[in-house]
């Protein structure tokens, strides 16, 4: 799949290879972000890692998205755009045709069914044009005068309904899926800071003094996004120190793809202040940083340094 997504023209991640995370890799080709979990069998996907998988979505300007082989009931099939949790499924082949053959599903999974989006303002104002009322074009439909209003606005419809149409307006209605398109849900979202340890509860509530806002994670290879009004970090804690070359690594990887700056906290700065790019900033630093200014400039002045070796 990351061989389709480099043919495509996105940057991709390394695959995280890593239990229990809501996400495998991340790709980025100029504007669009995703955000990847693959899965032979999507049923595995639970609630959890999906409202995780789209906040990380929401705060990254990114399209969260699964690739699928089956279900319980049934194969991923080609053409179709599937969806649990709101987070949108395809197999690889969709993704293959759609990504390096210009191909797009057409095709969307929904309860009751298969449906199609219909252009809604073709149909209204063929229908308008042409004379036609709700009636009419309900009969010929066979649905509901209502129905034909919530197509008009939008609504999606089944096949055989967006076949009757067409053949009766003699002209195509029926509209690509973007499986890539995600709008992001009207839901609340109450985050905590307490955290599995003092250590990252204590950086968390420093973050907050400073002006960001903190999103904690559990199924990421981070702890935290961190977010003010010019920036977005990925943030991680460093404690254990054999393990902090691999963390900052991977941190460091997903940081590139997605146009971030990232960081790792850890206990004190020893012989060395970053890691392939994110920034390592000692517990002591962060309690003397008195504006968000301040710990920008330091982590991006670490991140750079990096850069130019």
């Amino acid at each position: 799949m990351r061989e389709v997504l480099a043919r495509a023209g996105f940057y991709v991640s390394k695959p995280l290879n890593m239990r229990s995370i809501s996400f495998d890799i991340v790709a980025r080709r100029d504007r669009t972000l995703l955000i990847i979990k693959i899965l032979s069998n999507v049923d595995a996907f639970n609630k959890e890692n999906a409202e995780e998988m789209k906040t990380l979505a929401e705060a990254l300007q990114a399209s969260p998205i699964m690739i699928g082989e089956r279900t319980g009931s049934g194969d991923i099939e080609e053409g179709i755009v599937y969806s649990r949790f709101n987070v949108p499924i395809i197999n690889l082949q969709t993704l293959n045709d759609y990504m390096l053959e210009g191909v797009p599903p057409f095709i969307f999974a929904a309860p009751g069914g298969l449906y199609v989006k219909l252009d809604s303002q073709v149909l209204k104002e063929l229908r308008e044009e042409r004379g036609i009322s709700l009636g009419n074009l309900a009969e010929v439909a066979g649905v509901s005068r209502r129905t034909i209003q919530m197509y008009e606005g939008g609504m999606g419809a089944m096949i055989e309904v967006a076949l009757r149409l067409e053949d009766f307006l003699k002209e195509p209605l029926v509209m690509p899926v973007d499986p890539f398109e995600y709008k992001a849900e009207d839901r609340e979202r109450y985050f905590e800071l307490k955290a599995a340890d003092e250590f990252s509860k204590q950086v968390f509530e420093r973050l907050v003094t400073l002006g960001f806002s903190v999103v904690p994670t559990c199924k990421a290879p981070f702890e935290a996004l961190a977010r003010d009004h010019r920036v977005l970090i990925l943030t991680g804690m460093g404690q254990d120190e054999s393990k902090l070359i691999e963390k900052a690594k991977t941190v460091s990887d997903l940081s590139k793809v997605t146009e971030h700056r990232s960081v790792i906290f850890i206990e004190r700065i020893r012989t060395r202040d970053h890691i392939e790019g994110t920034a390592l900033v000692g517990r002591d630093e962060l309690k003397k940083m008195g504006e968000t200014d301040r710990f920008f400039d330091l982590v991006s002045k670490r991140s750079e340094s990096n850069a130019k070796r």
